[in-house]
């Protein structure tokens, strides 16, 4: 096991104008899960592969432990890789493919066989050993992959969307298991995903990304309760947080008909100028006198939760959770009151968090 450290590591590639990596600051503690997120091109999987040794560093450093590996060759650096792609020899029974590495490592017969064993009884693959991965699931197919990885005893795992190739309700069962599994060997790992429900119910610390820079680093619970900027606020949870703009006046913020109020430091702290007003779907209520009105376009109904998407009195589109026996139909207006508490206030200029 190893801590990890990006030191203003940064990757540019020929003939683009920006950075796919932008001078990312970031330490990721002995053992710790962490997940990096973000949308399409935000530089997630670069971020992966600098610290597998697979993309040059331009600038900057990445230590592994106490050795800083920005030159090392991938297979110096003590790791092992997890991809989307199972990569998986056809011609090789999973427990062959298991302890490939090894062999070709110089390991002796009886320890491969060993290590094969205890990573297959960990991933519930012992009946599968002498299989070949034609005759596996998908869900299958990628814990041979982890288990490949597993009999190596690294000091990190680096895992690059291992589950994009599963339907959805196998994603959600492998995903308890991968959490599961890492908390149970300690080993550093650094999982990448586009999916922010995924990176939210795996990681201890997640880690948000944008145009290649480092939005915030923080614990689930912690970006999802206090986003650092709009961008973060409007990227996680799900359905997304309400995100308005918003005129300041002398007590408060006016948004459309509704005038909330707000502290005196937080007015100041905007400096004058309009702000952006985030508030979950979660935080507004139904209310008898006064509040948001909001005509009714759509019901989602899920069972357990009901979700209303409509449009306010000044065109911004407003998603609300109500309760799921008592729906509204299309057409109707509710009035939504949003709890103070919950309320979250952006500058409206750089975007970045007030108070």
């Amino acid at each position: 096991m190893a801590t990890i450290t990006y030191d203003k590591a940064t990757r540019r590639y020929p003939g683009s104008d920006r950075a796919a990596v932008d001078a990312l600051d970031l330490e990721i503690a002995d053992g710790e899960f962490l997940v990096l997120v973000g949308p399409s091109g935000c530089g997630k999987s670069t971020s992966l592969r600098m610290l597998a040794g697979l993309e040059d560093v331009d600038e900057g450093a990445v230590w592994i432990g106490d050795r800083d590996v920005t030159q090392l060759p991938p297979r110096s650096r003590d790791i092992a890789m997890v991809f989307q792609n199972y990569a998986l020899y056809p011609h090789m029974t999973v427990g062959q493919n298991m302890g490939f590495a090894l062999k070709i490592a110089g390991t002796p017969k009886d320890e491969i066989k060993r290590k094969v064993a205890e990573a297959a009884k960990l991933l519930d693959l012992e009946d599968f050993l002498d299989r070949k991965p034609k005759a596996l699931s998908g869900g299958q197919r990628q814990r041979v992959a982890m288990g490949r990885a597993i009999v190596r005893e690294p000091s990190v795992f680096l895992m690059d969307e291992p589950l994009s190739n599963l339907d959805a309700k196998l994603r959600v069962s492998t995903r308890t298991q991968i959490a599961a599994l890492q908390r149970r060997l300690g080993t550093t790992t650094v999982y990448v995903t586009h999916d922010q429900v995924e990176a939210m119910t795996m990681g201890d610390r997640v880690a948000v990304l944008k145009a290649g820079l480092l939005q915030q680093c923080d614990t689930p619970r912690e970006l999802y309760e206090r986003p650092a900027n709009v961008f973060v606020a409007g990227f996680i949870g799900s359905p997304a947080m309400n995100l308005a703009p918003a005129k300041l006046s002398d007590t408060g913020v006016v948004l459309g008909d509704l005038t909330i109020p707000l502290s005196r430091d937080l007015i100041a702290s905007a400096g004058g100028e309009d702000v952006t007003l985030g508030f979950r779907p979660e935080s507004l209520e139904l209310s008898d006198d006064g509040g948001l009105a909001v005509v009714v376009d759509l019901v989602e109904e899920l069972g357990s939760d009901a979700y209303v998407y409509g449009k306010a009195a000044d065109g911004n589109s407003v998603v609300a959770r109500v309760d799921p026996r008592k729906t509204p139909t299309m057409g109707d207006t509710l009035r939504l009151r949003i709890r103070p508490d919950e309320l979250h206030v952006f500058s409206g200029s750089t975007g970045q968090r007030l108070g």
